[in-house]
């Protein structure tokens, strides 16, 4: 027997409106409370219907607005070098489409689960980019499920069948932990970002690897919430330690961190790189504006974005390279870093 097909009706009667509310609800359009909005959408998702997005998404050659949610504080995002840059290169290719970022920042992965819910069922979005990806990310599944095209800024091993972009981030700790090894340090630390996310698992596992095969005396690693706070405790508290035992090379996660570890040594009386080397991570401009000016992962954050923007296209339009990484941090030696002095 044949399941007989849902209707707008059927989700007007479900939601107890008039079909004329459920199009505006779709259509974004106004004229109704977000209370309205909400329940017209939990009626669709419970009977499991949308109105014919795919077809208009994915033959369409244009697409006029890309989505990106990212789940941090709106004080830390507006301080974090990274994903200034990584906007910055995703707005210079949709400019090329005369296309719009719609970015929100949202408090955890099911509130970004429902927005991206209803971007796609609302007509708001012909895709989006996803970031910050955890083990076992529900927002896999759920995207999947509704049918909407995305790029995933991850692993693949985090990104399940997504299209993915990713940097090798675990090559890139090993480069740093070798060559701080190479300059003779013994006892370095890594300063690290949230637990949580999966490349800074990789990081961390990168990190203990690299460190045991270079057979370093002593290994440190702080996970924190990337913000300068956070980065500038973390160094206190490895700082405090008294020699022989203390640190003589740290590595940051990425650059406020490493210029807030700046500025504990010096408020700590010690000297970099005599006393401590600092190396950072994603080189913004920040790395070139301290004293001494801060050796770093050096990571191309602009084009990682452009091409994160490049690859959702590719979905959208059923054509493109796929997954595939982007080039890796390099190392680049400034003068917070040397050879320790004792």
């Amino acid at each position: 027997m044949t399941t007989p097909r849902v209707t707008i009706k059927d989700v007007a009667a479900r939601a107890g409106v008039s079909k004329g509310a459920v199009s505006l609800a779709f259509n974004h359009k106004p004229g109704l409370s977000q209370a309205t909005r909400e329940r017209i959408f939990a009626a669709a998702r419970e009977l499991g219907w949308s109105p014919n997005l795919t077809a208009r998404s994915l033959s369409s050659s244009r697409v006029d607005v890309v989505g990106l949610a990212i789940c941090r504080p709106a004080r830390m995002l507006g301080l974090e070098p990274f994903y200034m840059e990584f906007v910055s290169g995703v707005e210079s290719v949709l400019t090329e489409h005369s296309c719009s970022l719609l970015l929100r920042l949202v408090r955890n992965l099911e509130e970004e689960i429902g927005l991206q819910e209803s971007w796609w069922r609302g007509r708001q979005v012909g895709g989006s980019i996803l970031v910050d990806f955890r083990a076992d990310d529900p927002r896999v599944a759920a995207v999947e499920r509704l049918g909407m095209p995305v790029v995933a800024v991850g692993h693949p091993s985090l990104t399940g069948g997504l299209t993915s972009v990713w940097t090798d981030d675990a090559t890139a700790v090993r480069e740093a932990v070798r060559y701080l090894a190479a300059l003779g340090h013994r006892r370095i630390a890594r300063v690290g970002g949230a637990a949580g996310l999966g490349h800074t698992v990789m990081r961390t596992a990168a990190f203990d690897g690299a460190a045991r095969s270079v057979g370093l005396a002593g290994a440190w690693q702080v996970a924190t919430d990337y913000s300068g706070e956070a980065g500038a405790r973390a160094t206190r508290s490895l700082l405090a330690t008294a020699p022989p035992d203390r640190p003589t090379a740290i590595v940051y996660d990425n650059d406020i961190m490493a210029v807030a570890g700046l500025a504990v040594a010096a408020e700590m009386g010690l000297k970099v790189p005599d006393d401590v080397s600092l190396l950072a991570w994603d080189d913004s401009q920040l790395c070139r504006i301290t004293h001494p000016p801060l050796s770093a992962m050096s990571h191309d954050v602009h084009g990682f974005g452009a091409e994160a923007a490049r690859t959702l296209f590719g979905v959208i339009m059923r054509k493109g390279p796929g997954s595939h990484p982007v080039p890796t941090p390099v190392l680049t030696p400034r003068g917070s870093t040397a050879p320790p002095s004792v």
